[in-house]
């Protein structure tokens, strides 16, 4: 797959989100959501600054560099000074100019990634990313932060083979999940066989593998993204390797946490 397909589909990605956005009423932007302190403004406030953070580490290294000392300034006051930082430029407009905010940002993000070559390597906030898995971080974070979204209100956002992105990240950082607690992942390999919203079968790891997570790739994909507890999910999962692995999955950066209650 080429940077052009990963991008095509996390612009489509937005817009299903987008979809739901628009249909909201005045109240709804300040509906909270699962994750603690956020509204509905929250998130879309927190997709706005990464976005064009994302942009920002496409075009230009150094203003990158400097935006991401201001954040890192922003975290010695908590976690309520980094929300202060990257969410209040959204959370303090007009409600009716919030979704603009975002899409401008949508713009800026999509405008940058035009031009990013198959092989190209694009700072972040951590080790530097590929060009493919950069788009498919913001991919997640768009379908992880709207399904917050639409939980919240009540909407309607149909699944789409667009999650092979998430699930595939999901397989691949399973490693991730263990690095990023200190932890030592287990030897054992796990087969993943998941069905598609469309109806097809996506499977990683090997056939013969005792321990294996079967099931539905929208299940999975909430799971790994810490939206679904898994007991609420219909995920057979086989083997204590791959139970361990799904009942701490964390599929994005930052430090470990865990997903919701049941």
């Amino acid at each position: 797959m080429h940077v052009s397909e990963v991008l095509a589909d996390l612009l489509a990605e937005q817009e299903a989100l987008d979809e739901v956005l628009s249909g909201l009423s005045e109240s709804q932007w300040a509906v909270a959501t699962a994750s603690p302190r956020w509204d509905v403004t929250d998130q879309v406030a927190h997709l706005t600054f990464f976005d064009c953070a994302a942009a920002t580490a496409i075009r230009d290294e150094a203003v990158f560099a400097e935006s991401l000392k201001a954040l890192t300034a922003s975290s010695a006051e908590g976690a309520v000074g980094v929300d202060d930082y990257t969410l209040s430029p959204v959370r303090n407009l007009p409600t009716g100019r919030r979704l603009e905010a975002w899409r401008a940002g949508r713009d800026e993000l999509a405008g940058a990634a035009a031009g990013l070559r198959d092989d190209a390597r694009v700072q972040w906030y951590g080790p530097s990313m590929g060009a493919k898995s950069f788009l498919t971080a913001r991919l997640m974070e768009c379908w992880a932060h709207g399904q917050d979204i639409v939980d919240a209100v009540g909407a309607d956002r149909p699944a789409t083979d667009r999650l092979r992105h998430i699930a595939q990240l999901g397989v691949i950082t399973r490693g991730w999940t263990y690095a990023n607690r200190k932890l030592r992942m287990p030897d054992d390999e796990v087969h993943v066989s998941l069905q598609s919203p469309s109806g097809e079968q996506w499977t990683w790891g090997p056939a013969n593998a005792e321990c294996r997570v079967v099931g539905s790739a929208e299940d999975f994909c909430g799971v790994v993204t810490q939206r679904r507890c898994l007991q609420e999910t219909g995920l057979r999962v086989v083997g204590e390797t791959a139970l361990d692995w799904m009942m701490m999955a964390q599929a994005f950066a930052g430090p470990p946490t865990t997903g919701p209650e049941r």
